[in-house]
């Protein structure tokens, strides 16, 4: 008998309207910002729009989880405790919490998931998390494979959650200081400034100038669209979609397009089963990079030896780097990763084809794929820089652009940033979510019975009381017809019998009136099976994996203290937040400019012709300190002294 393992899609949700879409398009839960104390300031939501959303979630079996992880003061908690209580009420599935400290609170009986936030990238952290009580953990998005394989053995009836797609933190998550240190916004309250998507200049320990106004920590977008067969062997069990800032056709294209992916394993492998119920069907074809987007990385599935040379860095682009480079040192021939876009931060899109030539007024462009009146397009000029153009009108692989010709070089890349065409198809109804049922009439004794059962096994009778009169014409087709007008409910038929023992007649009206009282009973009766987890947090005093914590601990408030203390931790120093730490480390990243320079001393042969410290100067004049840490296969930014 093979042992089935429950796989949910995760889904961000700005708003209701995004995740009632999320739920339409094919998701197996939901995560949300509360009213207040998520890792996204800018994205929380009323109780009210939380519970409408919890209800119409749970006719799917979809789950409804709720952010409130970042760290909180010892004044907020009185009422971090209040709102957990009326989420609770509003019949929230789970919590998504980074502080400790709201384990010293009355909490209702409901389950606590693991923030990416607590920094989840050992065994043994993820290990003592769970036997704290925590039923799911969100693991670091920095892990390969294989250290993912670790942590699920180690705790194999833990459910692991992977970020999958969307934007990445250079920083490990919970890890980074350097916004709360630069201008009073702490990332671990939720007012991430978004300092790794500034422009630098990366200087040597004599002021030359190695790199020159380029995006040096901006990562691109997490995709592993191609690799979750790898991630669910590998342990995860929650794919999580990242974007709870992004609008609803970003969320609409992207969660399709991973629920296509993912049923197509399951068909396949039928140990790994959908979490929730209902199928979808869409109306367009699911295109990622239609939606946001930075370019696409796996980032370090496959360990750092995967990133492998994204393209060569000629002479010419070295010079645009306003870089020493091209005067012939023969370093950093490559760029040697595939996760940074040290040129933009913005979403590029879809990559079109390029410039052939320029004639008159309208660009002959080279490719395959069609633009359409309308479009937004993007490129990258001489020096790197992001330039954009609205297209007037299209004549075959003729475009026309709106206002002045731009100066684009020829065989120039053209990026689509806005497809007009695709944003109408999301801002119509693009998908349909639809629960199987099968509708039994039957004849009995006073009457007939029409029963619903649907695809959970969830059954509903309800009786007609009539006297049985025999019909001039066949009823069973008019019958099926009028009983499979299911229109805009949730359902939709997968069987209609029809069982007499003679050609009963029933008039039209009837058939209908019965066909919805058994939908609004078979509705109120899913809604009452549904199954929602209870879970107490055990008390616990089992070791925490260090007997020290410091600043990286981000103990905030009295209660996260006494949690320490009670599992083994004999000094604990504040938040940084609290009491920022001398010569504090701001960033930890596992992404290493050294090494995208191609000089890691351990993996390149080429030694770098520049003398260290590394710094990035800001374009306020601040200055950065780098420190690479090989032994971890880490960069640490430090402000300068």
């Amino acid at each position: 008998m093979i042992r089935q393992r429950k796989i949910e899609l995760l889904a961000p949700a700005k708003n209701l309207e995004c995740g009632i879409a999320a739920i339409d398009h094919g998701a197996d839960a939901v995560y949300i910002g509360a009213p207040r104390f998520g890792a996204r300031a800018a994205a929380g939501n009323s109780l009210e729009d939380i519970a409408e959303l919890v209800k119409y979630a749970h006719l799917y079996n979809v789950r409804i989880y709720v952010t409130l992880n970042t760290i909180l003061k010892d004044e907020e908690l009185p009422e971090t405790e209040k709102l957990i209580w009326d989420l609770y009420r509003a019949g929230v599935d789970a919590l998504i919490v980074q502080d400790m400290g709201l384990l010293s609170l009355n909490l209702p009986p409901m389950p606590l998931h693991a923030s990416t936030q607590m920094d989840n990238r050992t065994a043994g952290k993820v290990k003592f998390l769970a036997e704290a009580g925590f039923r799911q953990v969100v693991l670091a998005r920095e892990l390969s494979l294989e250290q993912i394989r670790k942590i699920h053995e180690a705790v194999p009836q833990t459910p692991l959650e992977v970020f999958v797609h969307g934007a990445l933190c250079v920083s490990y998550s919970g890890q980074c200081y350097v916004s709360q240190h630069c201008f009073g916004r702490s990332a671990n309250r939720g007012e991430c400034a978004q300092f790794c998507r500034l422009a630098f200049d990366m200087v040597d320990a004599d002021g030359k100038t190695i790199m020159q106004n380029k995006h040096l920590l901006s990562l691109k977008d997490l995709n592993q669209s191609e690799e979750l067969e790898k991630l669910l062997d590998a342990g995860a069990s929650s794919f999580k979609i990242e974007g709870r800032l992004k609008d609803v056709s970003y969320v609409k294209n992207v969660v399709a397009c991973y629920r296509q992916k993912l049923d197509a394993i399951m068909k396949r492998r039928k140990e790994y089963i959908r979490a929730s119920s209902g199928s979808v069907k869409l109306a367009f074809k699911p295109q990622l990079d239609k939606s946001f987007t930075r370019g696409f990385t796996n980032y370090f599935l496959f360990e750092r030896g995967h990133n492998t040379p994204l393209h060569p860095l000629s002479r010419g682009e070295a010079h645009r780097m306003d870089s020493p480079l091209e005067r012939g040192r023969g370093v950093s021939e490559y760029i040697h990763d595939n996760i940074s876009t040290i040129n933009t931060p913005k979403s590029l899109g879809e990559e079109m084809g390029y410039v052939k030539e320029i004639r008159g007024n309208y660009i002959i462009v080279a490719g395959v794929k069609p633009f359409n009146n309308g479009d937004g397009i993007c490129y990258l000029d001489e020096r790197g820089k992001l330039k954009g153009l609205r297209i007037n009108r299209v004549e075959n692989n003729k475009l026309f652009p709106a206002g002045d010709m731009p100066r684009i070089k020829q065989r120039t890349v053209l990026y689509r940033n806005s497809d007009q065409e695709f944003e109408k198809l999301m801002q119509r109804k693009s998908a349909e979510r639809k629960l199987g049922v099968a509708m039994s009439l039957s004849e009995n004794n006073f009457g007939f019975t029409l029963t619903l059962t649907d695809e959970d096994d969830v059954q509903v009778s309800i009786a007609l009381e009539r006297e049985k009169e025999l019909a001039r014409t066949p009823q069973t087709d008019n019958i099926k017809n009028q009983l499979g007008k299911l229109g805009n409910t949730p359902f939709e038929v997968e069987r209609i019998d029809v069982d007499f023992t003679d050609n009963w007649f029933l008039p039209s009206s009837v058939i209908a009136e019965a066909r919805r009282e058994a939908v609004e009973k078979l509705l109120a009766a899913r809604r009452m099976n549904y199954h929602q987890e209870v879970a107490t947090m055990p008390k616990t005093d089992h070791a925490f994996p260090q007997s020290e914590l410091t600043y990286l601990g981000n103990v905030m408030n009295e209660g996260s203290a006494s949690f320490y203390r009670q599992h083994g931790v004999s000094k604990i120093a504040p938040a940084f937040e609290k009491r920022p730490a001398q010569d504090a480390v701001l960033m930890f990243c596992k992404h290493c400019l050294r090494y995208s320079m191609g000089w890691c001393p351990v993996r390149h042969k080429e030694k770098s012709p520049f003398r260290e410290p590394y710094y990035l100067v800001s374009g306020d004049g601040k200055r950065f300190r780098l420190e690479f840490d090989c032994k971890h296969c880490q960069m640490k930014v430090l402000a300068d002294k």
